[in-house]
């Protein structure tokens, strides 16, 4: 990452999510209604900020085929982004990061299967989402 975004996601709680699939986006209501003390910040995959960290990180620009979850500034994508999200929530979730243990052969290709069939599955919106003002208070600038 370059030294501008490593400071930007430095001690950060960050979702990057593809704001028009329907998937991604059902992840990131999921996060806001269970993130209860507001630990995370949100960006969309669209948005400058989310062009320049997936840029940054070798990703395409275009076809998401990741969430990036960043905790405490370490960016974690596919199932292991699933997992670093979940042991942040309170309560029970974080019993579903277990899934960050299987081995990679097995949960690359489990998650690209999904990812790869995401909007035939889940659909896709023709725009991003449009939250309310409390709920964009919730984007970093430039995350949407």
């Amino acid at each position: 990452m370059t030294k501008h975004l490593a400071n930007l996601t430095e001690g950060q709680y960050l979702i990057v999510f593809d704001g028009e699939c329907v998937l991604c986006s059902r992840f990131f209501r999921f996060m806001v209604v269970r993130d209860k003390a507001q630990r995370f910040k949100f960006a969309t995959a669209q948005s400058p900020l989310g062009q320049r960290l997936y840029s940054d990180l070798g990703l395409p620009t275009k076809d998401f085929e990741t969430n990036l979850v960043v905790t405490d500034g370490v960016v974690h994508q596919r199932l292991d982004a699933f997992a670093a999200a979940m042991r942040c929530l309170p309560g029970f979730w974080p019993i579903l990061s277990v899934c960050r243990w299987l081995p990679r052969f097995i949960k690359d290709p489990l998650y690209h299967a999904i990812a790869r069939n995401r909007y035939a599955i889940f659909g896709r919106s023709a725009t991003c989402i449009v939250p309310d003002a409390e709920l964009r208070s919730r984007f970093l600038p430039e995350g949407f």
